[in-house]
């Protein structure tokens, strides 16, 4: 059985659970906990770099970087498309996540909604939160007059892009102003098999 270990808090960690889900793949979830959890030796052999979430596959190889994992698991699927030029932009998409997104939107939530205050990080919200509603805008632009990221139905790139856009009033940011972002995250939210951020529980086999 696949095994992910991951973090319940961690948008990184719920795009690939979402997938699993989506997928009907029987996974085993394995709760790490933040900073102490990832900073063990035993979970530096799944990881070097002490980040989660990883993929364990059931003959023991192990998979880091949820971007690497979505692409694994979508690949031969609906979620990733054949087509040369469809799959490119699924790719961009979620390499932009990673860039100009994630950097912005989760690293606010995390330290807003995680860490407790810091002087340092005070600084660098107004700064961090200027280049997050950035991001947010150029989703809007990209959703607007279009029901999903690429194509005429989801791919790996929204799920990739839901997962810390939903929960970004968490770290202060303000969703009003993007009617169409809104309108895609309630249509994320709809499709079959979603679950939310919280949901513990993994497939069973």
């Amino acid at each position: 059985m696949l095994r992910l270990h991951d973090s319940l808090v961690s948008g990184n960690g719920y795009k690939c659970r979402l997938l699993l889900h989506h997928l009907r793949l029987p996974f085993e979830r394995i709760e790490v906990a933040l900073g102490t959890g990832t900073g063990t030796p035993a979970f530096a052999r799944l990881n070097p770099e002490g980040r989660i979430p990883v993929l364990e596959l059931p003959d023991g190889t192990t998979l880091p970087e949820s971007n690497a994992i979505l692409c694994f698991l979508a690949e031969g699927t609906r979620w990733m498309p054949a087509e040369r030029m469809a799959r490119a932009q699924v790719l961009r998409w979620m390499f932009w996540e990673q860039y100009s997104h994630e950097p912005n939107i989760a690293t606010v939530r995390h330290w807003v909604a995680h860490l407790p205050p810091d002087p340092e990080r005070e600084r660098m919200l107004p700064r961090k939160r200027e280049l997050g509603r950035k991001a947010l805008g150029v989703l809007e632009g990209q959703l607007a007059g279009r029901s999903w990221l690429v194509g005429e139905g989801p791919t790996a790139a929204d799920l990739c892009l839901y997962a810390y856009t939903h929960v970004a009033h968490e770290g202060g940011f303000d969703l009003g102003p993007y009617p169409a972002l809104r309108a895609w995250l309630a249509r994320v939210a709809a499709l079959p098999g979603h679950v939310p951020i919280e949901h513990a529980a993994g497939i069973p086999a």
